[in-house]
């Protein structure tokens, strides 16, 4: 009997560490961020891009644009959007403040950034230049 019961544990003791580990491994890879993303997943994050404002799209190009060029190519990209789609107009001057304030980030003086200061929905990107000292 005593025989019986150290086999029983010595087989307990090997099978067991096993099982867990498989087990575990098999829950973790059943957890929705393991794999790929599911196609409930995906169309939600398309219909949020679809969602997004004209405004917010074109404000996120001209900053990419300001921080790879100069503001000057990105006012000019504001001005040429406006003039094309007169619906913009309302969100110029906030979008050039938000150019302004970019400058400064990007130049790190506001005197650097007024250098480039154009006349785009009167003197929004000035303000954001002067905001952002």
């Amino acid at each position: 009997m005593n025989q019986a019961l150290r086999r029983i544990g010595r087989t307990f003791a090997v099978v067991l560490p096993v099982v867990l580990v498989m087990s575990g491994t098999l829950a973790v890879a059943r957890v929705p961020w393991a794999g790929t993303p599911s196609v409930t997943a995906m169309e939600a994050a398309s219909a949020e891009q679809k969602a997004r404002a004209p405004q917010d799209v074109l404000e996120e190009q001209l900053l990419l644009t300001l921080r790879r060029e100069d503001p000057t190519a990105a006012l000019t990209g504001l001005q040429e959007a406006v003039t094309r789609d007169p619906s913009l107009a309302p969100y110029c001057a906030d979008i050039a403040r938000s150019l302004g304030q970019a400058a400064v980030e990007k130049y790190g003086s506001a005197r650097r950034a007024q250098e480039h200061a154009r006349p785009v929905c009167d003197t929004s990107y000035a303000a954001g230049v002067a905001s952002s000292d």
